[in-house]
């Protein structure tokens, strides 16, 4: 006759034999998602040779391209996009938003020059992607984020995953973060007509922004904003961009 404790071993064999395939399945998702992000790696460096001629450089920062090839792509996209996380193209993130393509998200940190003490704004955090790279490589990250579901959901993704020196707010990113600045960096992933005077107050001297600059219909072009030490400012158009429009009462 069967007793309670042969019930007992069985079930205890049985959870342990389903723990062991879950932890199975999860190990295999994390070998390809490492293996799609390393492919995604060198895509990136494909496409920074093709736009040699565009961005006056023929290979990104390595500190660069190593957050690029750690920071797990597929956790900053809905569910029904995480087989396509590590493409080298834009995805939508809803209420209207896409998370950047990776070149571009690569090309913008790498063009802002980032060392490790920096403080850095970002304007747009959309899903947190961006915000993780920057928190890969500098000291804090102050990012804004108008679509508050978006806002909210980026704040829980970024504190699940560990990135502590990440702080988000919401609120109409065209006016920036007075408060915590000035920045050495800024970088704007969503496009406005024009330079917004509010953020280039809030570079430092010596500072750097990186903006699409013009009109969703139109052709935009990522510009490069650097205030010199005596607060006088140069602009450089880098290529041809397309993003999602800034939005806010401005």
């Amino acid at each position: 006759m069967r007793t309670r404790e042969t019930y007992l071993v069985r079930a205890a064999g049985l959870s342990l034999y389903l723990f062991a395939i879950v932890i199975s399945m999860n190990v295999c998702a994390d070998e390809r998602f490492a293996s799609q992000r390393q492919q995604m790696v060198r895509e990136i460096r494909q496409s920074v040779a093709d736009t040699t001629r565009y961005i006056s450089k023929s290979a990104l920062n390595e500190r660069v391209m190593s957050a690029m090839g750690t920071v797990p792509r597929h956790e900053f996209v809905p569910p029904s996009k995480q087989s396509s996380a590590y493409q080298n193209r834009p995805l939508p993130i809803g209420h209207g938003q896409t998370i950047s393509q990776p070149y571009i998200v690569a090309l913008m940190t790498d063009l802002v020059d980032l060392v490790e003490q920096d403080t850095v704004l970002e304007i747009g955090t959309g899903s947190g992607y961006q915000a993780a790279i920057l928190a890969e490589l500098v000291h804090k990250v102050y990012t804004i984020e108008i679509v508050e579901a978006l806002g909210l959901s980026a704040a829980k993704r970024l504190q699940k995953l560990g990135y502590n020196n990440v702080e988000t707010r919401i609120g109409d990113g065209y006016y920036g973060w007075p408060e915590q600045g000035p920045f050495d960096a800024i970088v704007v992933t969503a496009a406005s007509s024009h330079i917004p005077p509010p953020l280039v107050r809030q570079i430092k001297p010596g500072g750097i922004m990186l903006i699409p600059v013009g009109s969703q219909f139109q052709v935009q072009q990522l510009t490069l904003v650097r205030k010199d030490e005596k607060g006088d400012v140069i602009t450089r158009q880098v290529l041809p961009v397309r993003f999602v429009p800034l939005t806010g009462g401005h």
